[in-house]
Protein backbone atom coordinates (compact mmCIF):
# COMPACT_ATOMS: atom_id res chain seq x y z
CA UNK A 1 0.00 0.00 0.00
CA UNK A 2 1.34 3.64 -0.91
CA UNK A 3 0.40 6.66 0.42
CA UNK A 4 0.69 9.98 -0.94
CA UNK A 5 0.25 13.37 0.63
CA UNK A 6 0.25 16.92 0.17
CA UNK A 7 2.62 19.18 1.82
CA UNK A 8 0.60 21.08 4.46
CA UNK A 9 0.19 20.57 7.92
CA UNK A 10 -3.09 18.69 7.91
CA UNK A 11 -2.12 16.40 5.00
CA UNK A 12 1.23 15.83 7.09
CA UNK A 13 -0.07 14.81 10.60
CA UNK A 14 -2.99 12.27 8.92
CA UNK A 15 -0.23 10.42 6.97
CA UNK A 16 1.77 10.09 10.31
CA UNK A 17 -0.98 8.96 12.13
CA UNK A 18 -2.46 6.48 9.35
CA UNK A 19 1.54 5.37 9.22
CA UNK A 20 1.32 4.60 12.68
CA UNK A 21 -1.77 2.70 12.12
CA UNK A 22 -0.60 0.80 9.29
CA UNK A 23 2.26 -0.67 11.24
CA UNK A 24 -0.12 -2.46 13.98
CA UNK A 25 -1.89 -3.50 11.20
CA UNK A 26 -1.56 -6.32 8.22
CA UNK A 27 -2.52 -5.13 5.11
CA UNK A 28 -3.46 -7.48 2.25
CA UNK A 29 -4.11 -5.70 -0.21
CA UNK A 30 -1.24 -3.94 -2.57
CA UNK A 31 -3.20 -2.35 -5.06
CA UNK A 32 -4.26 0.46 -3.14
CA UNK A 33 -3.02 3.77 -2.87
CA UNK A 34 -4.07 6.55 -0.52
CA UNK A 35 -4.10 10.00 -1.31
CA UNK A 36 -4.33 12.57 1.56
CA UNK A 37 -5.16 16.10 0.89
CA UNK A 38 -8.11 17.91 -1.28
CA UNK A 39 -9.84 17.46 -4.48
CA UNK A 40 -7.18 19.50 -6.20
CA UNK A 41 -4.50 17.59 -5.27
CA UNK A 42 -6.78 14.18 -5.96
CA UNK A 43 -7.09 15.32 -9.65
CA UNK A 44 -3.56 15.94 -9.72
CA UNK A 45 -2.16 12.63 -7.95
CA UNK A 46 -4.77 10.58 -10.86
CA UNK A 47 -3.67 12.53 -13.65
CA UNK A 48 0.55 11.89 -12.64
CA UNK A 49 -0.71 7.88 -12.02
CA UNK A 50 -2.77 7.93 -15.35
CA UNK A 51 -1.16 4.75 -16.11
CA UNK A 52 -1.49 2.99 -13.31
CA UNK A 53 -3.78 -0.02 -13.23
CA UNK A 54 -4.29 0.78 -8.63
CA UNK A 55 -7.01 1.91 -6.93
CA UNK A 56 -7.13 5.10 -5.14
CA UNK A 57 -8.49 5.68 -1.59
CA UNK A 58 -8.80 9.34 -0.78
CA UNK A 59 -8.68 11.35 2.83
CA UNK A 60 -10.01 14.57 2.65
CA UNK A 61 -7.27 17.38 4.32
CA UNK A 62 -8.90 20.15 2.41
CA UNK A 63 -12.28 22.07 2.18
CA UNK A 64 -15.54 20.23 0.90
CA UNK A 65 -13.26 17.13 -0.30
CA UNK A 66 -15.81 15.70 -3.02
CA UNK A 67 -13.35 13.34 -4.58
CA UNK A 68 -12.74 12.03 -0.98
CA UNK A 69 -13.16 10.16 2.77
CA UNK A 70 -13.15 11.27 6.15
CA UNK A 71 -10.27 10.24 8.10
CA UNK A 72 -10.73 8.76 11.19
CA UNK A 73 -8.37 6.80 13.33
CA UNK A 74 -10.84 4.77 14.69
CA UNK A 75 -12.04 3.14 11.48
CA UNK A 76 -9.94 3.51 9.04
CA UNK A 77 -8.78 -0.11 8.51
CA UNK A 78 -12.80 -0.93 8.36
CA UNK A 79 -13.33 1.55 5.96
CA UNK A 80 -10.85 0.32 3.88
CA UNK A 81 -11.52 -3.54 4.12
CA UNK A 82 -15.62 -2.37 3.49
CA UNK A 83 -15.08 0.36 0.53
CA UNK A 84 -16.89 0.34 -2.46
CA UNK A 85 -14.89 1.05 -5.88
CA UNK A 86 -16.08 3.08 -8.56
CA UNK A 87 -14.81 3.99 -12.10
CA UNK A 88 -14.86 7.35 -14.16
CA UNK A 89 -13.06 8.10 -17.08
CA UNK A 90 -11.16 11.99 -17.71
CA UNK A 91 -12.04 14.13 -20.88
CA UNK A 92 -9.26 14.61 -23.41
CA UNK A 93 -8.82 18.90 -24.33
CA UNK A 94 -6.78 18.81 -27.22
CA UNK A 95 -6.26 22.76 -27.91
CA UNK A 96 -5.22 24.69 -30.94
CA UNK A 97 -3.79 27.95 -30.48
CA UNK A 98 -3.18 31.20 -32.66
CA UNK A 99 -0.05 29.80 -33.98
CA UNK A 100 -1.50 26.05 -34.37
CA UNK A 101 0.29 24.61 -32.01
CA UNK A 102 -1.64 21.81 -30.21
CA UNK A 103 -1.40 20.63 -26.62
CA UNK A 104 -3.37 17.68 -25.08
CA UNK A 105 -4.54 17.28 -21.34
CA UNK A 106 -6.74 15.49 -19.51
CA UNK A 107 -9.34 17.18 -16.92
CA UNK A 108 -11.59 14.85 -14.57
CA UNK A 109 -13.86 17.89 -13.73
CA UNK A 110 -14.15 19.64 -16.96
CA UNK A 111 -12.69 21.81 -19.69
CA UNK A 112 -13.73 25.49 -19.31
CA UNK A 113 -13.71 28.08 -21.78
CA UNK A 114 -12.89 31.57 -20.30
CA UNK A 115 -12.41 35.32 -21.62
CA UNK A 116 -8.88 36.57 -21.87
CA UNK A 117 -9.34 39.60 -21.99
CA UNK A 118 -12.28 42.33 -21.34
CA UNK A 119 -14.05 41.50 -24.14
CA UNK A 120 -16.69 38.64 -23.74
CA UNK A 121 -15.91 35.42 -26.28
CA UNK A 122 -17.64 34.94 -29.34
CA UNK A 123 -17.81 30.88 -29.76
CA UNK A 124 -19.38 28.12 -31.89
CA UNK A 125 -20.04 24.77 -30.60
CA UNK A 126 -20.56 21.44 -32.72
CA UNK A 127 -21.66 18.12 -31.06
CA UNK A 128 -20.09 15.82 -33.82
CA UNK A 129 -21.38 17.38 -37.14
CA UNK A 130 -24.05 18.80 -35.34
CA UNK A 131 -24.01 22.73 -34.49
CA UNK A 132 -25.53 23.06 -31.37
CA UNK A 133 -24.91 27.13 -31.28
CA UNK A 134 -24.16 29.48 -34.24
CA UNK A 135 -22.81 32.02 -32.01
CA UNK A 136 -22.48 32.39 -28.07
CA UNK A 137 -21.31 35.68 -26.70
CA UNK A 138 -20.50 35.07 -23.19
CA UNK A 139 -17.39 34.97 -20.56
CA UNK A 140 -17.17 31.64 -21.68
CA UNK A 141 -18.21 27.56 -21.85
CA UNK A 142 -17.98 24.38 -19.71
CA UNK A 143 -18.05 21.18 -20.69
CA UNK A 144 -18.46 18.99 -17.46
CA UNK A 145 -18.39 15.13 -16.91
CA UNK A 146 -20.54 13.75 -14.28
CA UNK A 147 -17.99 13.49 -11.41
CA UNK A 148 -17.40 17.41 -12.02
CA UNK A 149 -20.78 18.27 -12.74
CA UNK A 150 -21.49 19.44 -8.90
CA UNK A 151 -17.97 21.43 -9.15
CA UNK A 152 -17.55 24.88 -11.14
CA UNK A 153 -20.04 23.34 -13.40
CA UNK A 154 -23.35 23.32 -10.48
CA UNK A 155 -21.72 27.11 -9.52
CA UNK A 156 -22.52 28.48 -13.29
CA UNK A 157 -26.00 26.44 -12.70
CA UNK A 158 -25.09 23.93 -14.98
CA UNK A 159 -27.04 20.61 -15.22
CA UNK A 160 -26.27 17.53 -11.94
CA UNK A 161 -25.62 14.26 -14.04
CA UNK A 162 -26.02 10.82 -12.36
CA UNK A 163 -22.36 9.41 -12.17
CA UNK A 164 -23.32 6.23 -15.00
CA UNK A 165 -25.63 8.84 -17.24
CA UNK A 166 -22.81 8.20 -20.20
CA UNK A 167 -23.82 12.18 -20.89
CA UNK A 168 -21.78 15.45 -20.37
CA UNK A 169 -22.68 19.09 -19.81
CA UNK A 170 -22.07 22.11 -21.50
CA UNK A 171 -22.93 25.28 -20.01
CA UNK A 172 -22.76 28.80 -20.58
CA UNK A 173 -20.75 30.82 -18.31
CA UNK A 174 -23.01 34.64 -17.99
CA UNK A 175 -24.42 34.36 -21.58
CA UNK A 176 -24.63 37.56 -23.32
CA UNK A 177 -26.42 36.65 -26.64
CA UNK A 178 -28.53 34.41 -26.77
CA UNK A 179 -29.33 35.62 -23.28
CA UNK A 180 -31.46 32.54 -22.12
CA UNK A 181 -29.28 29.66 -23.64
CA UNK A 182 -29.01 27.16 -21.06
CA UNK A 183 -26.89 24.97 -22.23
CA UNK A 184 -27.15 21.42 -23.26
CA UNK A 185 -26.42 17.73 -22.04
CA UNK A 186 -25.05 15.47 -24.66
CA UNK A 187 -24.09 11.91 -24.93
CA UNK A 188 -20.37 11.70 -24.04
CA UNK A 189 -19.88 9.33 -27.74
CA UNK A 190 -18.82 12.26 -29.49
CA UNK A 191 -17.06 15.02 -29.90
CA UNK A 192 -17.71 18.50 -28.37
CA UNK A 193 -16.01 21.34 -31.06
CA UNK A 194 -15.37 25.05 -29.77
CA UNK A 195 -14.10 27.62 -32.07
CA UNK A 196 -13.61 30.99 -31.23
CA UNK A 197 -15.06 33.30 -33.87
CA UNK A 198 -12.79 36.25 -33.24
CA UNK A 199 -9.37 35.19 -31.85
CA UNK A 200 -7.32 38.58 -32.34
CA UNK A 201 -10.37 40.82 -30.83
CA UNK A 202 -11.90 38.45 -28.43
CA UNK A 203 -8.76 36.01 -26.85
CA UNK A 204 -9.83 32.74 -24.93
CA UNK A 205 -8.12 30.45 -22.38
CA UNK A 206 -9.04 26.57 -22.28
CA UNK A 207 -8.03 25.20 -18.96
CA UNK A 208 -8.34 21.60 -17.99
CA UNK A 209 -9.01 21.56 -14.53
CA UNK A 210 -6.48 23.44 -13.43
CA UNK A 211 -3.82 23.52 -16.57
CA UNK A 212 -4.67 26.70 -18.91
CA UNK A 213 -3.73 27.35 -22.25
CA UNK A 214 -3.98 30.98 -23.41
CA UNK A 215 -5.06 32.52 -26.92
CA UNK A 216 -7.01 29.20 -28.19
CA UNK A 217 -8.53 29.09 -31.30
CA UNK A 218 -10.17 26.19 -31.48
CA UNK A 219 -10.74 23.27 -28.67
CA UNK A 220 -11.92 20.06 -29.29
CA UNK A 221 -13.23 17.79 -26.11
CA UNK A 222 -13.92 14.03 -25.62
CA UNK A 223 -14.03 11.51 -22.90
CA UNK A 224 -10.84 9.07 -23.28
CA UNK A 225 -12.84 5.85 -22.38
CA UNK A 226 -8.90 4.61 -23.06
CA UNK A 227 -8.14 5.60 -19.51
CA UNK A 228 -10.08 4.54 -15.84
CA UNK A 229 -9.60 5.76 -12.84
CA UNK A 230 -10.84 3.42 -9.51
CA UNK A 231 -11.61 5.72 -6.67
CA UNK A 232 -12.50 3.76 -3.79
CA UNK A 233 -15.11 5.36 -1.31
CA UNK A 234 -16.78 4.58 2.47
CA UNK A 235 -19.21 2.33 2.48
CA UNK A 236 -22.68 4.54 2.32
CA UNK A 237 -20.55 7.85 1.32
CA UNK A 238 -19.98 6.89 -2.46
CA UNK A 239 -19.75 9.73 -5.15
CA UNK A 240 -23.10 8.81 -6.38
CA UNK A 241 -24.72 9.46 -3.05
CA UNK A 242 -22.56 12.38 -2.81
CA UNK A 243 -23.82 13.37 -6.32
CA UNK A 244 -27.54 12.50 -5.23
CA UNK A 245 -27.66 14.90 -1.87
CA UNK A 246 -26.33 17.79 -4.22
CA UNK A 247 -29.53 17.14 -6.47
CA UNK A 248 -31.50 17.22 -3.83
CA UNK A 249 -30.11 19.98 -2.73
CA UNK A 250 -30.80 22.13 -5.68
CA UNK A 251 -34.14 21.02 -5.63
CA UNK A 252 -34.95 21.56 -2.33
CA UNK A 253 -33.19 24.96 -2.81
Amino acid sequence: MQIISDKNQKSLKIKSQLLNILKKNKILRTDIIIVIGGDGFMLQTLKKNKKSKKIFYGINSGNYGFLMNKFSSKSIMKNLSKAKMITISPLEMTVKNKRNQSRKYLAINEVSILRQSRQAASLSIYYGTKQIIKKLVSDGVLVSTPAGSTAYNLSVHGPILSLNSKKLSISPISPFRPRRWKGKIVSDKSKINIKNLNPKKRPISAVADNIEVRNAKNVVVKTDKKIKFNLLYDKNKSLQKKIKIEQLRRETS
